[in-house]
C-alpha cells in the first residue's frame, strides 16, 4: 500500500497554482484492530478484529491539523494460544466491543497539498499524531469507561484537490484494566492507573473530503 502511494506521488499531474485550499476535512476509516493486555502480552494481532469510524479535522496549515476521531473496535483475546501460565494453570478468553472518542494533534513531515507551488507542497506526506480520549468498553455484560492516550504514524496522499487517501497504524494506551471485562489482576498483582492497563492497536485505511474554503490574499510584487 505504501509503495502504491509512493508510485502515485511520483506520477506527473496537471495541477493549477490556483487550487483552492480548505479549512476542514471529514473522513471515514476501516481497518483491523488488535489487543494487548492480561491474556495477550506479545502479539497484538494474534486475534484481529474489525474497526471502523469517522473523523473530523481542522487544517491549521499545511503541516499541522487537529483531528477529532470516533472509532469502534471488536477486540478479543485467548491465553491458551500463548506460553504464559497463570496461577492455577487457568486459561482465559474474552470478546468485547470498545468505543473510542478522542482528539489528536497531527504533524505532517512535509508541507501537504497540491497547487501553490511556491509553498513546495507535496501530495504525499508521512505524519505523526498524539492526543487524548475516552474508551467505553462492554464485555460479558460489564461496562467500563477509562481515559486513553492514542499514538499514531501514518501516510496521507492527496488524490485530488479535496480528496485524501490515508494509511495509519495507531496504538492506544487505556488507563484502565477492564477492556477485557473482569479479566484483571490474573497474576494476583493489583492493578493501578499505570500498572496492568490494556492497549489496543489499529491498522486502517481512510478517505476524507475537504470543505470550508479558506480565504487567500494574494500579494503581487513586480
Amino acid at each position: 500500500m505504501i509503495l502504491t502511494l509512493a508510485a502515485l506521488a511520483a506520477m506527473p499531474g496537471k495541477v493549477s497554482a490556483q487550487e483552492e485550499t480548505y479549512k476542514f476535512d471529514l473522513g471515514v476509516q476501516l481497518g483491523l484492530d488488535g489487543y494487548l493486555g492480561d491474556v495477550n502480552e506479545s502479539n497484538m494481532f494474534a486475534k484481529p478484529g474489525v474497526s471502523g469510524g469517522v473523523s473530523f479535522r481542522y487544517l491549521a496549515d499545511t503541516r499541522w491539523a487537529v483531528r477529532g476521531v470516533f472509532n469502534a473496535y471488536s477486540l478479543s483475546g485467548d491465553s491458551s494460544k500463548f506460553d504464559n501460565v497463570f496461577p492455577g494453570g487457568e486459561s482465559y478468553s474474552f470478546k468485547s466491543t470498545a468505543y473510542d472518542l478522542g482528539a489528536r494533534i497531527e504533524f505532517n513531515f512535509f508541507a501537504y497539498g497540491i497547487g501553490e507551488t511556491y509553498k513546495h507542497l507535496r501530495r504525499l506526506s508521512p505524519y505523526l499524531a498524539v492526543g487524548f480520549g475516552v474508551t467505553y468498553s462492554t464485555c460479558d455484560g460489564q461496562n467500563a469507561v477509562a481515559p486513553n492516550i492514542p499514538m499514531a504514524f501514518g501516510v496521507k496522499y492527496k488524490l485530488k484537490e479535496r480528496w485524501n487517501l490515508g494509511l495509519e497504524f495507531s496504538m492506544t494506551k487505556v488507563f484502565g484494566d477492564k477492556v477485557d471485562g473482569e479479566l484483571h489482576d490474573l497474576y494476583q498483582i493489583k492493578s493501578s492507573f499505570l500498572k496492568n492497563t490494556d492497549w489496543y492497536s489499529n491498522l486502517s485505511v481512510s478517505i476524507s473530503y475537504e470543505f470550508g474554503k479558506r480565504c487567500v490574499t494574494c500579494h503581487y510584487v513586480d
